[in-house]
């Protein structure tokens, strides 16, 4: 017995069960659960840190909530990929852990929507898909810093001989004297917001004008118009199908990360409550 007790690998034993024993006595309700996230302060001061650094200024009470979200739910998909073992095959850090539990939440992508799904998305929107009015048109175009004083009577001289069916010299410009069936987003485009806009009050078939673009003044001839409608669901199906696939893609990853986020408890030392998951 005496040798036993000589024996250093026996002291090594109670030394080491003397520790824990005095751990746990040192701190009693033991180590913190497993669905439990704790938000420390040096973490807090980290998040605000790293925030200064990259917008060279401190973040606001918000602003660090949402930091102090985005860190528990890396957090949470952090744990998550640990538990479906995904750390083996990717040595990385705790962040491209979360990153790839999350590429898993983006296959919870619903199926593809229905005719009627589709159909009440674009109702609901008529707005986003509708078809732009077009125009085919003809303009000639005066400079106010070539023209002068004189730049209103040389309009109305020319308006004149235009009715008449004679020629008129246009000042040199860039821009295109006709387009043709072009959609009201390549006019303002071409010759901005304010000659666009003019368009829709002026005749069919007559010169017209003066227009002021951002370039300067133009006489103005419509040759058609075809005026906006909303498009059927045929004309936009695949715009109206690739939105409502985004739409409900970020909505089924919300509500995954959701009932994950539910099943943990949050406790952020020195801060207030966390927000509410989807707040």
């Amino acid at each position: 017995m005496q040798r036993l007790l000589k024996e250093p690998l026996l002291h090594f034993v109670a030394l080491g069960a003397l520790l824990f024993a005095a751990y746990g006595w040192l701190n009693p309700g033991g180590t913190v659960a497993a669905k439990e996230i704790v938000v420390t302060q040096g973490q807090r001061d980290n998040l605000k840190a790293q925030f200064a650094r990259t917008w060279q200024r401190p973040p606001s009470d918000d602003e660090l909530k949402g930091l102090v979200e985005q860190w528990v739910r890396d957090e949470i998909f952090y744990r998550e990929g640990q538990a479906m073992g995904l750390e083996r095959d990717d040595p990385v850090v705790r962040r491209r852990i979360a990153q790839k539990f999350e590429f898993i939440a983006d296959g919870a992508t619903p199926e593809g929507p229905g005719e009627a799904e589709l159909q009440a998305w674009l109702d609901a929107r008529r707005d986003r898909y509708a078809v732009e009015p077009s125009y085919t048109l003809r303009q000639i175009y005066f400079d106010p810093a070539r023209r002068g004083a004189r730049i209103d009577a040389d309009i109305d001289a020319a308006r004149v001989a235009l009715s008449s069916g004679r020629s008129v010299d246009a000042d040199s410009t860039m821009l295109p004297a006709t387009l043709k069936t072009a959609p009201a987003f390549e006019v303002v485009r071409t010759f901005g917001t304010e000659f666009a806009n003019a368009l829709e009050e002026l005749p069919v078939g007559a010169w017209a004008g003066p227009v002021r673009s951002g370039f300067g003044l133009h006489l103005v001839r419509i040759e058609q118009r075809i005026d906006g409608r909303d498009a059927t669901l045929d004309e936009v199906r695949d715009a109206v199908e690739r939105d409502w696939l985004r739409e409900r893609s970020v909505r089924a990853k919300q509500d995954f990360y959701d009932k994950l986020r539910a099943s943990y408890t949050v406790r952020i030392e020195g801060g207030d409550k966390p927000p509410k998951p989807g707040g």
